[in-house]
């Protein structure tokens, strides 16, 4: 086979066409890496609430690969409490930090005194202040930033577990 060349970036590049016993292979992480074993039959639903578009999306990613359902992503205090007003979310995993006047905090508060609405908080921001301005939103957990996906997804899937029912 004689191979063609390609420029790429200004540099000439040989290129063979591929052929049929060397396909090329994609590397993709593992369902089982995040959890997956099975889609549930009805996903439990994710709002995030977080103003850095590229972590949302990224968390967006990973939790819909774990099967979740993510009903939406607000960048602002005010965007959460009008997305879970309008879908109801199982839970809110919240930035405390968000655009706009209001902060995580204060979303999360409102959340659980309208809605029963819990929040997981993935926040670099815990100090003790935070987390006692926080205690009457009754978080269900604490993720500290920077964190893998692999731990949102444990995160979100410990903090589910504790808003089922227990059976006596």
């Amino acid at each position: 086979m004689i191979p063609t060349t390609q420029i790429i970036a200004g540099v000439r590049a040989a290129r063979r066409p591929p052929q049929p016993h060397h396909r090329a292979r994609r590397a993709f992480a593992c369902d089982s890496d995040l959890g997956v074993s099975k889609r549930p039959e009805a996903a439990d639903r994710i709002l995030i609430a977080e103003d850095d578009f590229l972590v949302a999306s990224q968390m967006e990613a990973a939790l819909a690969q774990a099967g979740f359902e993510v009903i939406g992503i607000a960048g602002s205090a005010d965007q959460a409490l009008e997305l879970a007003a309008a879908e109801l979310p199982t839970l809110v995993v919240m930035d405390v930090r968000l655009s706009g006047t209001r902060d995580g905090i204060d979303a999360a508060l409102e959340l659980f005194a309208t809605h029963g609405i819990r929040c997981v908080f993935a926040t670099a921001h815990q100090t003790a202040e935070t987390r006692t301005r926080a205690q009457p939103a009754n978080p269900l957990r604490w993720l500290a930033k920077p964190y893998t996906m692999l731990s949102l997804v444990d995160t979100v899937r410990r903090a589910l577990q504790e808003l089922q029912p227990r059976a006596s």
